[in-house]
């Protein structure tokens, strides 16, 4: 069996020090409670990587059995996750997600907004020293990604 390659889970930005970039994203490590912007730019290439995704499938017929098959597999993919609401299905609706549509799927953020900690890095306190239960599983990844159906 050939060794599995591996890839990153994040990408660096392009510009370093962009000063309003740098802002927005010290403002969303304190929002969310994150432990490096690492984190953000993970969140960032899995957007992106939906986006791409949504814009190869919109450049297709209409009535192409390709986009409306794997259309409706992200469609359903990103609503099952949170991140989409049911009432807006389409792929256009896609391209119109912001990275913090992501970030307030979180498992951290959820325990935050549930109440069960006291504030935003409480809560990831909780989840790392095995508090929290996702249904009857034990979950101590703060980054974890909690579904509608959870």
């Amino acid at each position: 069996m050939a060794p599995r390659s591996y890839s990153k889970t994040y990408k660096v930005p392009r510009r370093p020090f962009e000063s309003a970039r740098l802002d927005s994203e010290l403002k969303s490590v304190g929002e969310y409670g994150l432990r490096n912007k690492r984190e953000i730019w993970r969140v960032q290439l899995t957007l992106s990587k939906i986006r791409r995704a949504a814009r190869q499938l919109l450049t297709m017929d209409e009535k192409d059995p390709k986009r409306l098959f794997e259309g409706n597999a992200l469609i359903r993919r990103l609503v099952r996750v949170g991140v989409l609401d049911e009432s807006r299905m389409k792929l256009d609706y896609v391209l119109a997600l912001k990275v913090e549509d992501f970030l307030e799927r979180r498992l951290q953020t959820c325990v935050y907004k549930l109440g069960l900690a006291k504030s935003i890095h409480h809560a990831r306190v909780l989840i790392r020293q095995r508090h929290i239960r996702v249904g009857k599983q034990i979950v101590n990844v703060p980054s974890f990604v909690v579904r509608l159906d959870a």
